[in-house]
């Protein structure tokens, strides 16, 4: 079965991103520390990561813990997901991915589509594609 794990310190989002995953036959681990998350990852590298930008304790926990990822496992999909457009008036799109700055595979702006996630990782892991439900 297809690991992943969810990154987010909102455990509400994580808890409907993991429903969602789980009815799509993915295993669905949730961890809303960002240096707990690198032990899961370094401990049981999972087929792909999906990683919050923003964390209270540190803003860009979520861009810090993708440059520490990609070093690491450069082969692992790392979809981010950012809700920072809504509380700042930047934003992340799929032009900002940098291999050096923002090591990311894609991008989804929070509240995300949960049919685009699907299909992201669907196509990120060479896995069959489902019609639209």
């Amino acid at each position: 079965m297809t690991q992943l794990l969810v990154v987010d310190d909102d455990m509400e989002f994580a808890g409907a991103v993991r429903m969602v995953l789980q009815s799509r036959g993915f295993d669905v681990a949730m961890e809303p520390d960002p240096a707990r998350a690198l032990e899961i990852v370094r401990q049981r590298l999972p087929d792909a990561m999906i990683l919050d930008v923003m964390f209270p304790e540190n803003p860009l926990a979520g861009i810090e813990l993708a440059k520490v990822v990609r070093r690491q496992f450069p082969d692992l999909p790392i979809v981010m997901v950012t809700g920072m457009s809504q509380q700042m008036p930047l934003g992340f799109s799929r032009q900002d991915i940098d291999p050096a700055l923002l090591p990311v595979t894609e991008f989804l702006e929070k509240p995300i589509d949960f049919h685009l996630l699907c299909d992201k990782l669907d196509r990120l892991l060479h896995r069959p594609t489902r019609a639209t439900e």
